[in-house]
C-alpha cells in the first residue's frame, strides 16, 4: 500500500442535520481515509458510535465536533467553511479552488443544507451531476477533488496513462526577514 501524499493546509469534514448512523458513519471514515484533521456535525440525530460502517473507528484518531446550531458552529482561525449543495448559484467543483485551509460541510440526508448554513459558507460549490448523490459518494468526490489540488502528484500525461515524470521535491529557500512594513532591517 502506497502512503498518501503529501498534502498542504488541512481540512474538516462535517453535514448539517444528518440522521441516518450508516450516513455519519461512512461521513467520518472516508474524512479519515483521506487525511482529515477534524470532523464535525451540526443538529445530528446519531453519534459516531453508534454509526457500524465507521469500520476504521476514525473518531479515535481525529477530532469529531457536534454542535446543536449553526451559531454554535466554531472553525480555526483562517478556515473557510465550503457548501456542497446543487443550487443555482453554486460554483462547479471542476472549477474550484479549494481553499488551503478548508472545512466542508453537506446537507442531511433527503434534504438540503439550510439557508442559514448556506448563508454561514464562504464558499457553496455543487458536483456537476443530474441530481443528488449519496452522501458518503457526495464526500469521497469532494475530497478526492481537494487531493488533486493539493496533493502533490505529478502532472497528469497527455495521452492515456501514468504519470511520464516524477513528483519534484519542494525546495526551501533562504529564510526571509521581516522586521518592518518595508522588509529587512539595513541598519
Amino acid at each position: 500500500m502506497q502512503d498518501a501524499p503529501t498534502m498542504r493546509g488541512y481540512f474538516g469534514v462535517g453535514a448539517e442535520g444528518i440522521s441516518k448512523p450508516m450516513n455519519l458513519g461512512g461521513l467520518v471514515r472516508t474524512a479519515h481515509a483521506f487525511g482529515a484533521s477534524f470532523a464535525f456535525f451540526v443538529d445530528a440525530y446519531y453519534r459516531v458510535r453508534d454509526a457500524l460502517s465507521d469500520t476504521s473507528k476514525a473518531e479515535g484518531h481525529l477530532p469529531v465536533y457536534d454542535f446543536k446550531t449553526i451559531d454554535d458552529l466554531l472553525l480555526p482561525r483562517g478556515c473557510k467553511l465550503v457548501g456542497i449543495e446543487l443550487i443555482d448559484d453554486s460554483v462547479p467543483m471542476p472549477s474550484f479552488g479549494h481553499p488551503l485551509n478548508a472545512a466542508y460541510v453537506f446537507g442531511p440526508e433527503r434534504g438540503s443544507l439550510s439557508p442559514a448554513m448556506i448563508e454561514r459558507c464562504d464558499h457553496v460549490v455543487r458536483i456537476p451531476t443530474r441530481f443528488c448523490v449519496n452522501l458518503g459518494v457526495a464526500v469521497a468526490i469532494t475530497l478526492y477533488d481537494r487531493t488533486l489540488v493539493h496533493g502533490r502528484y505529478p502532472p497528469r500525461p497527455v495521452r492515456s496513462g501514468g504519470p511520464t515524470e516524477e513528483t519534484r521535491k519542494h525546495v526551501h529557500g533562504r529564510p526571509i526577514l521581516r522586521t518592518g512594513p518595508d522588509g529587512p532591517d539595513q541598519s
